[in-house]
């Protein structure tokens, strides 16, 4: 399959599957995907702590669904991506607003895919930055 073709199929997968049950219900918002980087936001409210700050597990989830989705388009179609490690700092709190997460490759081999991802608040600072580690398996036929 050609590049162009397989980015549109993996493409149209993802828009099937959109960003997960768990992205839905937290209203994570796919902005642009490609092998290059992918980018998304996620509203704070709803997704916030007892004190009314941004969840850090909220972030985990916006960088974790970012590198997934990020790896798949790096593999896909003739493999999927597992995360199997994910690292978070968190630099600052996030009250209000959004947050905006973007996954950009670290590297990329046949068994392993590994992104970075900035998230950063609505005045563009940064909230946190994770690293994601998936393995590679093969699709089963």
């Amino acid at each position: 399959m050609g590049d162009d073709a397989r980015n549109d199929h993996v493409l149209d997968t993802l828009a099937q599957w959109g960003v997960g049950a768990l992205g839905e219900k937290m209203g994570i918002e796919l902005i642009s995907a490609d092998r290059e980087r992918v980018v998304a936001t996620m509203p704070v409210e709803g997704n916030t702590q007892p004190f009314g700050l941004l969840h850090g597990g909220a972030s985990a989830v916006l960088a974790e669904s970012l590198g997934s989705i990020h790896g798949t388009l790096l593999v896909a179609p003739e493999s999927v991506v597992v995360g199997i490690d994910l690292n978070c700092t968190h630099h600052r709190s996030a009250t209000s607003g959004h947050v905006r997460g973007e996954s950009l490759v670290l590297s990329a081999g046949r068994t392993v895919v590994c992104t970075e991802i900035r998230i950063v608040d609505d005045a563009d600072r940064p909230v946190c930055t994770a690293r994601l580690t998936c393995l590679v398996r093969p699709i089963a036929k």
